[in-house]
């Protein structure tokens, strides 16, 4: 049954637009000129002193209303939030401060249908996240792109080299947090359990090993839970080995850091820019697996559906890729407001939709947003709970372009 739903949700372009006006509507990616992010001079900083303890959940944080009084950046302002921080897997740091060439302002519309106060909570209602476990579905694209961030995040591929998480995994706003120094991305495999039990006292697999090296607690939880399936097959009437396996990691160091200047000074706010909330890390080997590009975040009204999608690591499913998908509830300039069931451990997944490439009948799904997690944001007064993204502009896209790239030739069009 999980499966013919995935199917369904994966292979149909859109979901429940019926009438003639919905249909009608223009769910294309529309190429958009790029502004342009110019290295102007790199600087050495101090090394961090990697000592910050994760924040995974920001107060005072800008909310809706305050971001819709907030006033436009200047040119300044621009170079500043988005001159950035590089780390190295060395400890070493530096600034580099940037020029930004042809920036407008993002005309993304402010407001959209308000939903009603809610208690503080992660998973909303009935739970409807799903979890992946068959291997045609795991190893496959969209879903093998969704990578493990040795933080405790997740994150996604964005080209061979390059993932894009949140900054808030690797930095609190004042320090770069415990485990950064050494990071790592875990990229995702499968295990297959074979046709029966191993022998008692067996050798574990190199792969047994590392992952136990890299996160023990994963190791164990990932163990209880075979032995847990195993049983549930046997009280079932299952055979063993008709699974396709349980994923497991093999993981690569990180080269460098990029993160936002915007992250650490807060923006324009004076708090926590949770607008700033992304970053990218350079995998100090290439992956051949196939990433996901990136696209410019639409509106609401121009999404089908007003849905979005993002799969992660959640930490109440260990050893587990958790998928979900949901509707936007409310849009400002940079963040989408939304009630997608998720806990601590997705924070960092790349959040995609799928709309009609130019002049084709293809369909391609493209990342517009980082989930940045659950966060309170300031409404009227009152502190209100969401589950909130940060969209990608066309800013934010020259920028992370940039990174991945290393000049700005190949990001003129997004």
């Amino acid at each position: 049954m999980e499966h013919m739903l995935l199917l369904f949700i994966f292979f149909i372009p859109i979901l429940g637009l019926s009438n003639g006006t919905e249909t009608e509507q223009d769910f294309t990616w529309h190429l958009k000129k790029i502004p342009q992010i110019v290295r102007e001079r790199t600087f050495s900083l101090d090394s961090p002193k990697f000592e910050a303890k994760p924040k995974l959940e920001l107060n005072s944080v800008c909310g809706i209303e305050c971001q819709r009084k907030l006033p436009v950046p200047s040119l300044s302002d621009l170079k500043n939030l988005l001159s950035y921080e590089t780390v190295f897997e060395n400890g070493t740091r530096t600034l580099t401060e940037v020029n930004v060439l042809g920036a407008v302002p993002d005309p993304a519309a402010n407001t959209t249908t308000r939903r009603p106060l809610r208690k503080k909570r992660q998973i909303y209602g009935t739970d409807s996240r799903f979890s992946i476990y068959d291997k045609r579905f795991m190893t496959n694209f969209p879903f093998n792109t969704a990578v493990k961030v040795s933080t405790g995040c997740s994150g996604i591929l964005v080209s061979p080299k390059h993932v894009l998480t949140a900054a808030h995994c690797l930095h609190n706003g004042k320090d770069y947090v415990k485990g950064s120094k050494r990071l790592r991305v875990g990229l995702m495999k499968t295990k297959s359990r074979g046709n029966g039990r191993k022998r008692k006292g067996a050798k574990r697999s190199r792969r047994e090993i590392s992952v136990a090296k890299e996160d023990p607690k994963a190791a164990t939880e990932l163990r209880q839970q075979s032995k847990g399936d195993e049983r549930k097959q046997r009280r079932s009437g299952r055979k063993q080995g008709t699974s396709d396996g349980l994923p497991s990691f093999q993981w690569t160091r990180v080269k460098s850091t990029h993160i936002p200047k915007g992250w650490f000074k807060g923006g324009v706010s004076g708090d926590i820019a949770l607008d700033y909330d992304y970053a990218v890390l350079e995998l100090k080997r290439p992956h051949k697996r196939k990433y996901m590009e990136l696209g410019i975040s639409p509106t609401i009204k121009m999404m089908p559906g007003s849905m979005i999608h993002f799969s992660g690591f959640d930490n109440d499913r260990s050893g587990q890729l958790v998928y979900r998908f949901c509707s936007i509830s409310d849009e400002s300039n940079d963040l989408f407001y939304q009630y997608c069931d998720a806990e601590p451990g997705s924070t960092g997944s790349g959040i995609y939709l799928r709309l009609k490439e130019p002049n084709k009948k293809k369909w391609k799904r493209k990342i517009i947003a980082v989930y940045s997690g659950h966060q309170w944001v300031d409404i009227n007064g009152e502190q209100q709970d969401y589950n909130v993204a940060v969209r990608i502009t066309p800013l934010k896209y020259a920028q992370i372009c940039f990174w991945i790239h290393g000049n700005d030739g190949n990001c003129t069009q997004g």
